[in-house]
């Protein structure tokens, strides 16, 4: 299944002033590398947790309905269901109604279900299914677990003095284990 960003975070978890601080920069000099910074590491820790930060638009694609009638949704947390369609072998979509579907939000991924017999079968062989969903953990960085906050401050801050792929040691840079620990028990793992 494949996943396309429809609309990405209005802002980052982790302001610029709160990555300055955290750095202990005073100047305005390089608030353009620290706020590109700020946005990798948290498309970093999205994608090593499989989950959205701040509220996001995703378009998952699929070429047919699992065998098992249960579909697992990522990223997470899911918050709503925005709309799925099936297309038939022209290219027409049929919208589906999100209430014949049951959604677990509990489980990680969330789990949608087909509650009223089987949901009609694509006609398109690749691409067929399209589900829309918004995840995250809201709209503000507050929402977002402290944890991964912390744990995009800390990368920013190892890109930030290690900015080539060169240590000031001499030695290749590596991820902070302390990065990957902070990360660990929000990681999403593949069913």
């Amino acid at each position: 299944m494949s996943a396309i960003l429809l609309t990405p975070p209005a802002l980052e978890p982790v302001s610029l002033a709160d990555a300055k601080h955290f750095l202990r920069v005073a100047h305005d000099d390089d608030d353009d590398v620290i706020a590109a910074l700020i946005a990798a590491a948290r498309v970093h820790v999205e994608a090593q947790t499989r989950r959205a930060l701040i509220e996001q638009t995703w378009r998952l694609v699929r070429d047919v309905w699992p065998a098992a009638g249960r579909l697992p949704v990522l990223p997470v947390p899911l918050v709503e269901v925005a709309a799925i369609r099936v297309f038939d072998a022209d290219g027409m979509p049929e919208l589906l109604d999100v209430d014949d579907f049951a959604i677990d939000r509990a489980s990680a991924p969330a789990v949608l279900a087909f509650v009223r017999g089987a949901p009609p079968a694509p006609g398109k062989l690749a691409a067929g299914i399209e589900i829309d969903i918004v995840a995250g953990y809201g709209d503000e960085p507050d929402a977002v677990p402290q944890p991964l906050r912390q744990a995009i401050r800390m990368l920013v801050a190892h890109w930030y003095e290690n900015r080539g792929v060169i240590a000031a040691s001499g030695e290749v840079a590596s991820m902070p284990v302390s990065v990957s620990s902070m990360i660990a028990p929000f990681r999403v793992l593949s069913l």
